[in-house]
């Protein structure tokens, strides 16, 4: 089961005690305190991993504790120190106080590391406390106590690429027709419950990440449908694909501000995002009525129609698409880096929107 958000208790271990112990030996006319030091309590390390992908794993095991260390013991040995605790997270996770709010670490890279709680010091054995007037001290100290935050994990997929539409607009078809991913794809809103990520190919040895999340409706930053839950997988997306669908019963320029005017509620992060636009399906609709519509949407965003495209666009239906000149993308972020119709059955225009994609992943890698 996917699970993106979960509150956790973590523990350090605590200190193991100091031992109280004096020398008894045969023949040894010296003896005396000998008491070992306890063991230091385990430390608690958050790891990132790629090879987990949820936060699922922490649903039925929400107390973690690392181990304790033992007592001292005898001729001065110390105990053993406590195991340490590894809680391991995906990529993606941030983590706060659930208590505090406080932002602790953003754990992004595989291998990386965080050591959050210190175990704590196991105490002194009686040896320590032996002086001239307290020859047999009787006395040892206790393990330090250990400590014990309560944790918050958010989990925000990282990618290049996120397509944002309404529900059936064509999503999870584009991204299992592009990319490695295979949601479910049904002719119903909402087909996609948790959100998807695949890796495009370019060339042989090029590629970005696509993420595809349930699709978004009006009132979606208030709470409304799934968008609420995982419109913050897209806040770390440095380029957006909105797929705006032609065929669909809600006008076209309706479709493009409702989202917009969702993303930005959401959070003000979006709003300098480079982005592009698919007009999907339109392979649903005669290609007279696809290049009126086509027309008109493009007087909505204010742009005009492209000639010559660089990625290779269809020019039969109409496309928009600002210029690259000496190998530079020269890029005005206000608008759309193209508007192309596509088909992902047809695989009408798919290529080119790939290659498009590709040079707005190039330009926010250099960010």
């Amino acid at each position: 089961m996917f699970s993106d958000n979960v509150k956790i208790s973590v523990a350090s271990g605590k200190g193991g005690a100091g031992c109280v112990s004096f020398r008894r030996e045969k023949f040894v006319t010296q003896g005396g305190p000998n008491g070992g030091d306890g063991g230091r309590g385990g430390d608690v390390w958050i790891v990132c991993d790629n090879n987990t992908h949820t936060l699922s794993h922490f649903k039925g095991n929400k107390n973690l504790k690392a181990d304790g260390g033992k007592p001292g013991l005898g001729s001065r040995m110390t105990g053993k120190s406590g195991k340490i605790l590894e809680v391991i997270v995906p990529p993606g996770t941030e983590i706060s106080d659930a208590d505090t709010g406080e932002f602790i670490c953003d754990m992004t890279e595989n291998g990386q590391r965080f050591k959050y709680l210190t175990g704590g010091k196991g105490g002194l054995g009686n040896f320590h406390f032996k002086s001239s007037t307290n020859q047999q001290p009787r006395y040892a100290q206790p393990g330090q106590e250990a400590l014990e935050r309560n944790l918050k994990l958010d989990l925000k997929l990282i990618a290049d690429v996120g397509l944002v539409g309404f529900p059936n607009v064509g999503k999870s078809t584009l991204i299992s027709t592009v990319s490695n991913a295979r949601p479910e794809v049904s002719n119903y809103e909402f087909t996609t419950l948790t959100p998807k990520l695949g890796e495009v190919n370019i060339g042989d040895y090029d590629a970005f990440v696509m993420a595809d999340i349930p699709g978004i409706i009006g009132g979606a930053s208030d709470g409304k449908g799934l968008g609420l839950k995982f419109l913050r997988h897209i806040e770390r997306t440095k380029t957006l694909l909105f797929m705006i669908d032609l065929a669909n019963y809600r006008d076209m320029a309706e479709q493009y501000n409702t989202l917009r005017e969702e993303l930005l509620t959401f959070s003000s992060k979006l709003e300098g995002n480079n982005f592009a636009i698919a007009l999907t399906r339109l392979d649903a609709l005669p290609a007279e009525e696809v290049t009126k519509k086509v027309k008109e949407f493009f007087e909505v965003v204010g742009v005009e129609q492209s000639s010559k495209s660089d990625y290779g666009f269809s020019t039969e239906l109409g496309f928009y698409e600002q210029s690259v000149k000496d190998d530079t993308l020269v890029y005005d972020n206000t608008k759309p880096f193209f508007i192309a119709p596509i088909s992902s059955v047809m695989r009408t225009n798919i290529e080119a929107c790939k290659f498009g994609l590709y040079e707005l992943v190039k330009l926010a890698r250099l960010k």
